[in-house]
């Protein structure tokens, strides 16, 4: 099991980093990324804060962030300062049905090759799918409330237009972790057939864990 948009107390989680860790190590899961909220005012404190996290395990640890209601114009600027100051994994907070993101949100984010993951992007258009597969970002399917309600209409745009699709918790507490069933049935309630449901999975997130190892060395 993969989860590569997760949060800790260092934004609005609820627990700290290494209880995060260990009960994924629990759950039986591959690897997990720790992406706690960021923009301006708290990038430096977040990362600095998980670059001290030492933990010895099997598991895959991504120290990652998610840029949240940053101005589109900004993006760019914030991924620059995440990557700078050692962030592994990018997510940026999508343009979601259930909070007042700001629209071109979506579009600053598929348009930058340095984003690894659009959460959560609602009502997606084609053309931003488009991007998304042109720059290598990859777009959430969420098990989180809420932030679901768009899982159908990302998923079917995403299949016709050749994009690739990861299934995240976002997880803020003990109870958003996933298991490997939960997870196929959400895939498969947001209309992926069999195979589908293995590629967004396994292979996916697999194949995107290895581009950050690529990239930063062993994670």
């Amino acid at each position: 099991m993969f989860d590569l948009h997760t949060h800790s107390i260092f934004s609005d989680g609820e627990l700290i980093p290494s209880e995060l860790i260990r009960r994924a190590v629990f759950n039986g899961y591959d690897a997990i990324a720790i992406t706690d909220h960021v923009d301006f005012t708290n990038v430096e404190y977040v990362l600095g804060g998980l670059k001290k996290l030492e933990y010895v395990s099997k598991l895959e640890i991504v120290i990652g962030v998610e840029i949240t209601h940053v101005p589109p114009a900004k993006i760019e600027k914030l991924v620059n300062i995440a990557k700078g100051l050692g962030a592994e994994l990018i997510v940026v907070h999508g343009e979601t049905l259930v909070e007042p993101v700001e629209s071109g949100t979506n579009r600053a984010a598929v348009s930058n090759p340095e984003v690894d993951i659009l959460a959560h992007p609602g009502l997606i258009s084609a053309e931003e799918v488009e991007m998304a597969k042109d720059k290598g970002v990859y777009l959430e399917i969420s098990s989180r409330r809420g932030h679901c309600l768009a899982n159908g209409h990302v998923a079917s745009i995403s299949q016709a237009v050749g994009a690739k699709l990861v299934l995240n918790s976002d997880l803020h507490s003990p109870d958003d972790f996933l298991t490997e069933d939960l997870g196929a049935k959400i895939l498969a309630g947001a209309g992926l057939d069999h195979e589908e449901v293995k590629r967004v999975l396994h292979e996916n997130p697999r194949e995107l864990v290895g581009r950050i190892e690529h990239v930063h060395g062993t994670v």
